[in-house]
């Protein structure tokens, strides 16, 4: 049924028939607010429809006219648009009459909060084929108000926290004192970038602007109001103000609040970096991986396979939701030719999830020998308290300065600083170093993947800045020895498990375990002690690139 291409629905509302289908021309308002394509959205309600037949008897989802579906973060209308079609196929037998069919699912079981005014009129469009569901274009006339069942107000932020007072007017010339900093108490938005002109966007969504996300949707859909299923495509970040960092994504504030109004099945697409990543994400990771609630995971490494033009580091996966289930996930993983699942996975064995079955296997031998990580002698993000932007250097070397090694406009450099400008782990100025440059490949995006920057080998009196962690060691023997074992397939792929983003800070190197240094590693000798097959040895392989070493 996926699709549901020539239904009744179809020709009534006159859109499949049209040749291309406008949502799968419309182009993305941003990276942070990506439009589903209709193919895509209908794989998903392929998963959901599968999961409630699993979960209620076989039956079919589409045949049951009391189901209600709510998109609360919709844009295109895709979604609501894909559901009513199937809706409109499967209860044919129960309400024969079309419209009288029309105007129950869109009356009683489609609704949807969108994100913005325009996404408010766009949805409106795709669902209604009107801007106005009670205009006279409107495919149903038993709606009673312009927005129907597809609700949209502008909110506001609700700032907390800020110090930075100025004296102002309000709105009725009133004179007040505002603050300038400070950030949203729901959504953390910066007000200096989000406290914003009338007219112009707030990006204050509904959905995660409130302690109480059933009582509000209560309120704006009136009655005791209550969904079976909650889909769709979340804001990933703050759009146009945040700088585009991984602290500014909120999309798991949309998982959280929609799990609060206590669905049956809760189906969402996101950026896959939860699984591995992402700062302040190690509670809601925790909690996804070890409740044992979902029942369908899909992941898409490369997110442009998804959503044509659009790359999200890390790819972007879906999952299936359901808060009466307690088993294994069925993950499957797609990536170009490759394809790997649907298959029965433990999500909770790992503090993160790894994407491949045959890694999980490579991974559980090496952590069978209980070795030392090496993140013992790895400094964590900023070795020595000097940022990546720091210019207060010399290029001649003054007495008692020590060389600083830094990376500036993707060119390894070195210049000179005062011994004593160093507060920061300063009892490591006089080891020898291997330098590894904290920004990486994508994320396994591409495969074969070099995971890693080269890493560069300072012998004391050395320092770097934030451009690099610092592994120490007590010789240039032992400097060479790791740089040896950084360099082979081996070291890089254990790191790749955990690095699921650009950025290889320290975390991502917890499951390399420490080795004799003293001498030259390669991975035919590591292959050999950590007793890989042939197949996990090819695998091994093919996922990663070589890698020269950087004697510079």
């Amino acid at each position: 049924m996926a699709g549901a291409k020539g239904t009744q629905y179809s020709r009534f509302l006159d859109f499949h028939g049209r040749n291309p289908d406008i949502l799968n021309s419309i182009a993305n308002l941003s990276n942070d607010e990506v439009f589903t394509p209709p193919e895509f959205a209908n794989r998903m309600l392929d998963t959901l429809a599968k999961g409630w037949a699993e979960s209620n008897s076989g039956e079919d989802i589409w045949s049951n006219s009391k189901v209600t579906f709510l998109d609360p973060f919709t844009k295109s209308g895709v979604f609501l648009r894909e559901i009513a079609t199937r809706l409109i196929e499967g209860l044919e037998k129960e309400i024969p009459d079309l419209q009288a069919r029309v105007d129950h699912i869109l009356t009683k079981q489609v609704f949807g909060i969108a994100t913005t005014e325009l996404t408010s009129l766009m949805a409106r469009r795709s669902l209604y084929c009107s801007k106005k569901a009670n205009g006279k274009h409107s495919v149903t006339k038993k709606l009673n108000t312009e927005a129907g069942n597809i609700w949209f107000e502008p909110l506001e932020h609700t700032w907390v926290g800020g110090k930075t007072k100025v004296i102002t007017m309000d709105k009725e010339g009133n004179q007040i004192e505002k603050a300038l900093d400070g950030r949203c108490k729901f959504c953390r938005a910066p007000r200096r970038e989000f406290d914003r002109d009338d007219g112009l966007e707030l990006h204050a969504y509904g959905l995660i602007h409130n302690d109480d996300p059933k009582k509000w949707v209560q309120e704006i859909f009136g009655g005791d109001m209550l969904f079976d299923v909650i889909i769709g495509n979340p804001p990933y970040q703050l759009a146009g103000g945040a700088g585009g960092t991984s602290d500014s994504s909120i999309y798991h504030k949309f998982v959280e609040q929609a799990q609060k109004l206590d669905p049956k099945l809760l189906c969402m697409v996101t950026p896959s970096r939860w699984l591995a990543g992402g700062r302040g994400m190690d509670s809601f990771r925790n909690s996804m991986l070890s409740e044992g609630k979902l029942r369908a995971l899909v992941d898409y490494p490369v997110s442009s396979e998804v959503f044509p033009g659009v790359e999200v580091k890390g790819g972007i996966s879906y999952f299936l939701w359901d808060p009466a289930f307690g088993g294994s996930v069925k993950y499957s993983m797609n990536r170009g030719d490759e394809l790997e699942g649907p298959e029965s996975r433990d999500l909770g064995e790992f503090d993160v999830f790894v994407r491949s079955t045959t890694a999980v296997e490579i991974l559980r031998k090496v952590q069978a020998r209980s070795e030392k990580s090496i993140i013992s002698i790895l400094t964590a993000d900023t070795p020595f308290g000097i940022a990546t932007n720091f210019t207060d250097y010399r290029r001649l070397a003054a007495p008692e300065d020590i060389t600083l090694h830094f990376i500036s406009k993707a060119k390894r450099e070195s210049a000179f600083v005062p011994r004593l400008s160093i507060k920061k782990n300063a009892d490591l100025i006089d080891s020898w170093k291997v330098l590894v440059p904290k920004a990486g490949s994508d994320g396994g995006q591409k495969i074969p993947d070099i995971v890693l920057g080269k890493a560069k080998i300072v012998g004391p009196p050395s320092v770097c800045s934030q451009s690099y962690l610092a592994f120490w060691l007590p010789s240039e023997i032992q400097a060479r020895g790791l740089q040896s074992y950084y360099q082979t397939k081996f070291f890089r792929f254990l790191v790749s498990l955990r690095k699921i983003t650009q950025d290889a800070l320290r975390g991502t190197y917890e499951w390399v375990p420490m080795q004799d240094f003293t001498n030259i590693l390669n991975d035919s000798d590591l292959y050999k002690k950590y007793e890989l097959s042939q197949k996990e040895i090819d695998y091994l392989e093919k996922a990663i690139r070589p890698m020269e070493l950087d004697n510079g």
